[in-house]
């Protein structure tokens, strides 16, 4: 049971927020995935769903307890709150008492909605971490700066990249803090080696001009689809070996997450169990 909330945090959880004003990202996806990672190493994980109206977070994590119900495997849960959508005027409220009856937690995860709402720019405001997933084309890069044509070279930072600073800017006026911005490219594929290499150059240029740091994500595995309806992630795998049968690309999909985790400054936090 959590402990009532106070006026105050009495400390500050790790707060990893995921956002991107564009769907089909995969921000749900490695939400999920950083958050069993996390508690597989003996950390004590949040979770909240911005987006309740989508759900796809809790429901995700309603299937891991159903598969745990289910099995009698013991699969580590998060605390979870899914946060529905309220007037401007309140969200900042709502989520600051959210985050107070959590406050002895190490790590707050938070999924954003793939569109604008008060919900979700509120929620910005709270990052310590905030993981930008896009998926490696410029169709998403659009969303973080428009691109000439002709030059093939940033004209100048769009609508989403905008939004982030005026986070930022909320963020640094409400405790003195900095958020650290890291744009993942999600769900790489055999993409053509000229889109690729643009698209490196061009995220590049954007992440020195804007300020955001780059990381690869995860490559678009079936696995990972066929985890959702358990409510499972890539870490589990080599817990229920003698259930499932673990591939190459099952181990492949670990490692992916365990090299986003590092990119994310999130592997000094082996302090704990770990998962060998």
């Amino acid at each position: 049971m959590m402990p009532p909330a106070h006026s105050k945090r009495l400390q500050k959880p790790r707060i990893i927020v995921f956002g991107n004003e564009k769907g089909g990202t995969g921000k749900s996806t490695l939400s999920m995935h950083v958050t069993v990672a996390l508690l597989n190493r003996g950390l004590r994980v949040a979770t909240f769903d911005l987006d309740a109206r989508q759900g796809t977070f809790s429901r995700y994590i309603a299937n891991r307890r159903q598969f745990a119900e289910r099995t009698g495997n013991p699969v580590p849960m998060p605390e979870h709150l899914a946060l529905a959508p309220a007037p401007h005027q309140v969200v900042e409220m709502a989520l600051d008492d959210a985050l107070a009856h959590v406050a002895h937690f190490d790590v707050v995860v938070i999924d954003t909605p793939g569109y604008d709402s008060p919900l979700s720019q509120a929620g910005h405001t709270y990052a310590d971490v905030l993981v930008t997933p896009i998926n490696d084309s410029l169709i998403d890069l659009d969303v973080l700066a428009l691109v000439d044509p002709q030059k093939q070279a940033i004209q100048r930072p769009s609508h989403y990249a905008e939004r982030v600073w005026k986070a930022k800017q909320a963020r640094a006026k409400r405790d003195g803090g900095s958020m650290d911005w890291v744009v993942v490219r999600n769900r790489l594929g055999q993409l053509d080696a000229r889109n690729k290499k643009l698209m490196a150059k061009l995220v590049d240029d954007l992440a020195k001009r804007i300020g955001f740091r780059v990381a690869d994500g995860i490559h678009e595995r079936v696995i990972y689809r066929e985890l959702f309806l358990d409510g499972l992630t890539a870490e589990d795998l080599a817990t229920l070996i003698t259930t499932r049968e673990v591939a190459m690309s099952h181990v492949a999909a670990r490692q992916e997450i365990r090299n986003l985790l590092a990119a994310l400054g999130l592997d000094d936090t082996d302090h704990a169990t770990g998962t060998g």
